[in-house]
């Protein structure tokens, strides 16, 4: 090999493997810190581009979740009216069978009544204060059921019905005006509510089926976006323990490398002997 104070072949191979060794534990150190073995696409592009895919997905299914607790919750709001009316109408039952008495005196039969409209106005409240977030499906006010998203691409949908639970509706069959003061009255009530009765149950168990199918698909997505999470993380997780084994015999590396560099840039002086005296 020629010796040369000009070209010092040992040093620049020295030095391209210090580089080398520099550039892999700046990668190592980059895993450490972030975490992540795949930063970005220029660490592995296919692999970076199914991570991106499938945050895409887990973003939408956290959309698609806030519109399912949004119904969760719209259904609880409605099933809890709907419940409450049911034990007014059982109330309200008790009442008109009284009223059916034709021997009570005429200040029984008023205050029966007055129990009874009592009970009715209770009714018409509990529909108009069955909202959530601006929905109310007992008072009429919506005219088509609502539909919820359901999967990340937004084209499938969960529905929650209206039930119109005004009173003198198709469900709850007595009007506002509606009395007792008669035991003619009373029996025509009476049948109207009995028919209001299985209404209402008919109803709520409509309503009820629409909110446990709402929470079982909420627990999907949930169960759902927790496998994505995790497949995203078996692509682009760092083992931490891995790396840190591989900083330490970098480290080691780096040193001699710099030792050997060192070494290699002394070489040249082995030429000062040949000229000695």
């Amino acid at each position: 090999m020629t010796v040369s104070v000009h070209t010092n072949t040992s040093a620049m191979i020295a030095l391209q493997q210090l580089n080398k060794t520099n550039e892999q534990l700046e990668d190592v150190q980059t895993r450490i810190n972030t975490g992540l073995k795949v930063n970005g696409a220029k660490d592995n592009a296919s692999v970076w581009a199914v991570a991106q895919g499938q945050r895409a997905d887990v973003g939408a299914l956290a959309a698609v979740k806030m519109s399912l607790d949004r119904a969760t919750s719209i259904a609880d709001v409605t099933l809890a009216a709907g419940e409450s009316i049911s034990d007014l109408l059982v109330e309200i039952k008790e009442k008109v069978t009284a009223a059916l008495d034709p021997s009570i005196a005429a200040e029984s039969r008023a205050s029966l009544n007055a129990d009874y409209k009592a009970l009715l106005r209770q009714i018409a409240q509990i529909t108009e204060n069955a909202e959530f977030d601006g929905a109310n499906m007992l008072n009429g006010s919506l005219a088509s059921s609502i539909r919820f998203l359901a999967n990340a691409d937004a084209d499938a949908y969960v529905t929650l019905g209206v039930k119109n639970l005004s009173l003198g509706g198709s469900i709850i069959t007595m009007a506002a005006t509606s009395s007792l003061n008669t035991v003619t009255n009373a029996t025509s009530v009476l049948a109207l509510v009995n028919a209001s009765i299985t209404n209402l149950n008919s109803a709520m168990g409509d309503i009820g089926a629409q909110a446990k199918q709402i929470e079982s698909h909420n627990s999907f997505v949930s169960k759902l976006t927790d496998v994505l999470e995790s497949g995203i993380g078996n692509l682009v997780d760092a083992d931490l323990a891995k790396e840190s084994a591989r900083l330490q015999a970098l480290q080691v590396q780096q040193q001699l490398g710099a030792q050997a560099l060192n070494i290699a840039n002394t070489a040249p002086q082995v030429i000062l002997s040949l000229f000695r005296s």
